[in-house]
């Protein structure tokens, strides 16, 4: 639905009709950015081999959907304007169904619309329905991209003001509920009032005795008192062994929960010779609470931070005041599952700022996630500022309409022409060394990772104006000390996103390495100067490929044409690097077998640099290692990889090869622990879904890291299916357990712990705690929905445990860190005449509303009487924040 108002177009119509004067370029894009509204309506979403033009329009798998781009004008719109209107797609637009518009995609996802000369101009008040077919379906609202923008003739760029917004439901009409199923036996339950009242009915909200003493993550072992500990006269800590950075960490998190200086004593102390053989290891530790005093021992220093955690996670607070009250008396002996407990965060598609990580920082170190794994390179940007290579940020870090992209890069992914948003944006070298410092006193290693060879073009276009640059100076050396790309290379590609060949760091290069050997040495020093030093690389290696030689794609010669593949002429495709003279040269000399090997050559090669540099652990994306024999083949002592394919595309086979090859394997299943995945398959929730519809934190606490086939009993495929798992081989344990949030939809800070928050909770439980419900790994067992293996009684009760904890406990104190965490949204039912409201995270104040504007408190001890419409949402925790407002069917049950 069109969102400017009468109002604004009867204004702007005045204003024009004052003054029928001829307009420069750029007076004409600034009226014309005024005056354009736009809105997005899927048409069709199920195109899924229905529809032969899909295959000859070369979309991939052969699926493609119609999406009306609908322009409304406040004016006259004179035919000869020579405007373009530029504007972010995520869906490669194939065609368009009116003769009046072309589109063009520039690169990526940033495309333009041109009128052709059959157009008739915009008649003031008209709308104009633009029929695009698009590849794959457009399901969820962030599917599409804000800020579009015009240009008319040599103007400036100007933003269609009604497009500046972070409020989709402005640009997109309500997606029917036909057009939510990807395809016609889409399995998937909508997410509805009625749907989620059903999900939420096999759990109540527990009374504080029965959650008293609990800790997040559950610990390995815990007894009760029968004492409580009073809080109110405060608290004073005495320690040994803990450095001064760490003790401040601490004393500034009770700061923050409100523990005032005091009466209890909070002793302190390392002893590992206390604890038994199978607790002696990083991060153990020992809480004993009593009404004469705490005591934590810590196997190493972590092992005593963590033991304070426990107890600060163990409080209860107030529930009129929100201060801290009293704590059970206690004793607990405890250690991690995994040693490696993390979560990477992708600031490169879209910048966080440096106070949205520290935040993240607090609440990792508060349930015991150990791994901060920054992603801080991609096509779409470069966040980190490096001595002596300013054009890495200056270029790499700034989005800007520059078609020659010698002054940034172009704009993508929703952040239009300016430089104002978190499209833009990086860590100068001072930030970065406080994020690490920050890190360590809490027991937290930053892993950063600059992606190569793929996922490259920011490095790549910020090296070739660095080129460009000292060529024009005459310094023809220098100009090529860094360049990445070979000039001669004419391979014909398209990356996964939508980029050519300058997605590509050229792995043959000695100016490549050389420039792998600067950013790793430039990051070393500033990890050495934060007082911690770099122990591991990140390389990436991810998808560096040409994804039209992929299975979704067939030639139009094939012998067995196949309905579900997109025709193109594949002789026309190159694998990357396949026509670089300079690979050429490297494939002939028997270095390396061909260009699909290129990759994971190049990972040796940056292992050994990194090596060099002393730093002994070398990471990276499964696919970026592929080529190597195993672990062996590196010259790092450690080789750690995330594994990242979904367990319903035999991604748990995968997991255990990858263990056996001698690698130390970080589960980082899509389908499970990415959080860039909405929480619920409702189009308002945000995020990507080639993974899964959804993954909410019920999903998340109930993931079985250790023995993977097992979720195939308790989740479903992508759309809803069941799967078949089974274990095929034995391996060696994993090494850890990695959360995943990729930023492509994720632009704000709000939105991103919005995104994160709550579910890093429950990957927390499963990276610190094996649950009594979790099975052991065996060969041959196989696992689908028809399977009756797991407890699932016990899962239930741990899980209702778990919510309840979030819910009356555990989000408080994201408040009071200021977290923006998700706001559940309520399940709700009208049965016998009354409003019956349930949530997944029980103890959240909950609000019913008669008309969508006036709110009263819900109390599920006399639930209202209904008799026309009703809105629900909840509340935070501290009640501050208000979550999203759903209607309820009137229907009564």
């Amino acid at each position: 639905m069109m969102r400017k108002s009468l109002v604004t177009c009867a204004l702007l119509s005045l204003l024009t009709a004052c003054s029928q004067v001829p307009r420069s370029s750029q007076s004409t894009a600034n009226h014309l950015a005024e005056t354009l509204s736009l809105n997005y309506q899927v048409v069709t979403t199920n195109g899924e081999h229905q529809d032969p033009s899909c295959q000859r329009l070369g979309a991939e798998w052969g699926n493609c959907h119609i999406i009306k781009l609908n322009l409304h004008a406040c004016d006259t719109i004179d035919p000869t304007t020579d405007w373009s209107l530029y504007f972010h797609s995520v869906r490669r637009v194939l065609a368009v169904n009116n003769p009046d518009f072309r589109v063009t995609r520039i690169t990526g996802d940033l495309h333009k619309l041109e009128p052709t000369k059959s157009f008739t101009g915009f008649s003031r008040g008209a709308t104009i329905s633009i029929p695009l077919v698009a590849e794959f379906w457009s399901l969820f609202e962030s599917d599409f991209m804000p800020r579009a923008y015009i240009i008319t003739g040599d103007s400036e760029p100007k933003l269609l003001s009604a497009t500046d917004t972070e409020d989709l439901s402005a640009l997109v009409s309500p997606i029917a509920a036909n057009a939510q199923l990807r395809t016609p036996d889409d399995n998937n339950i909508i997410a509805t009032a009625h749907s989620r009242f059903d999900k939420n009915s096999d759990i109540s909200l527990l009374s504080t005795s029965q959650l008293r003493g609990q800790i997040l993550p559950t610990p390995l072992a815990q007894t009760l008192g029968s004492e409580d500990v009073m809080l109110t006269a405060g608290m004073h800590f005495t320690h040994q062994g803990l450095s001064p950075a760490m003790l401040e960490a601490i004393s500034q998190q009770a700061r923050t929960l409100g523990i005032e200086q005091g009466k209890l004593a909070v002793n302190i102390r390392l002893d590992s010779a206390s604890f038994e053989a199978k607790l002696q290891q990083p991060g153990a530790y020992q809480l004993k609470v009593t009404p004469a005093g705490v005591e934590v021992i810590g196997f190493d220093a972590i092992g005593a931070f963590y033991g304070v955690q426990s107890f600060f996670n163990a409080i209860e607070f107030n529930p009129i005041t929100l201060k801290p009250m009293q704590i059970a008396s206690m004793q607990v002996m405890d250690a991690p599952r995994y040693q490696y407990r993390g979560l990477m965060v992708d600031v490169a598609r879209n910048f966080r700022s440096q106070a949205a990580i520290l935040r993240t920082l607090e609440q990792m170190a508060a349930v015991k996630l150990n791994k901060l794994h920054l992603h801080l390179s991609d096509d779409e940007g470069w966040r980190l500022a490096i001595t002596d290579l300013p054009e890495l940020t200056t270029i790499g870090a700034k989005r800007c309409h520059d078609l020659s992209e010698r002054t940034c890069l172009l704009p993508q992914l929703g952040s239009g022409p300016a430089t104002n948003n978190q499209g833009s944006g990086f860590y100068s070298r001072d930030e970065y060394i406080e994020i690490v410092r920050f890190a360590a006193a809490r027991g937290i290693e930053v892993i950063p990772e600059f992606d190569m060879p793929g996922h490259s073009r920011a490095a790549v276009v910020s090296m070739e104006a660095r080129y460009q640059r000292l060529i024009a100076q005459g310094n023809t050396q220098a100009a090529n000390e860094y360049r990445l790309i070979d000039p001669l290379d004419t391979s014909n590609v398209m990356t996964v996103q939508f980029y050519d060949k300058t997605s590509f760091i050229n792995p043959c290069l000695a100016s490549s390495t050389r420039f792998a050997s600067k950013i790793i040495s430039e990051v070393n020093a500033m990890h050495l100067e934060a007082g911690a030093p770099l122990t591991t690389w990140h390389f990436g290696g991810d998808e560096a490929k040409n994804i039209q030689l992929g299975q979704g794609f067939q030639d139009p010669n094939a012998a067995a044409p196949e309905a579900w593949r997109g025709t193109i002429d594949l002789s026309a495709q190159d694998k990357p690097f396949a026509k670089s003279p300079v690979c050429q040269q490297l494939i002939a000399s028997g270095a390396v077998t061909d260009a699909a090997h290129l990759p994971s050559y190049f990972a040796k090669q940056v292992s050994a640099i990194a090596s060099n540099q002393g730093i002994g652990h070398f990471q990276a994306w499964q696919d970026g290692l592929k080529y190597a024999k195993d672990a062996a083949a590196f010259d790092s002592d450690i080789i750690r990889v995330n594994i990242w394919e979904t367990l319903y595309s035999d991604g748990a086979k995968a997991a255990y090869e990858w263990a056996n090859k001698g690698y130390q394997v970080v589960i980082s299943n899509p389908d499970y622990v990415y959080v860039d995945m909405p929480y619920e398959v409702d189009p308002k929730e945000r995020g990507y879904y080639w993974a899964t519809r959804a993954t909410d934190e019920r999903k998340m606490f109930g993931f079985a890291p250790a023995n993977l086939p097992q979720n195939a009993e308790t989740s479903v495929d992508r759309d809803g299916h069941s799967f078949n798992a089974q274990g095929v081989t034995n391996a060696p344990p994993f090494h850890g357990l990695s959360v995943q949030l990729w930023s492509e939809t994720v632009r704000t800070d709000e939105q991103y712990e919005y995104m994160v928050f709550p579910r890093l909770l429950a990957a927390a439980e499963r990276a610190w705690h094996q649950a009594s419900w979790e099975l052991p790994y065996q060969v041959g067992i196989e696992f689908n929905q028809a399977t009756t293996r797991v407890d699932d009684e016990a899962q239930l009760s741990d899980w209702s445990r778990f919510a309840n904890m979030l819910g009356q406990r555990q989000l408080l104190t994201l408040d009071k860190h200021q977290v923006q965490y998700r706001v559940p949204v309520p399940g709700a039912k009208i049965i016998e005449g009354k409003l019956n409201i349930n949530l997944s995270l029980p103890g959240l104040p909950l609000q019913y509303s008669l008309n969508n504007s006036d709110w009263l408190d819900y109390s599920a001890k006399a639930p209202p009487e209904i008799n026309g419409k009703v809105w629900v949402r909840a509340l935070s925790a501290d009640g501050k924040r208000i979550g999203r407002a759903i209607s309820v069917p009137s229907i009564s049950q």
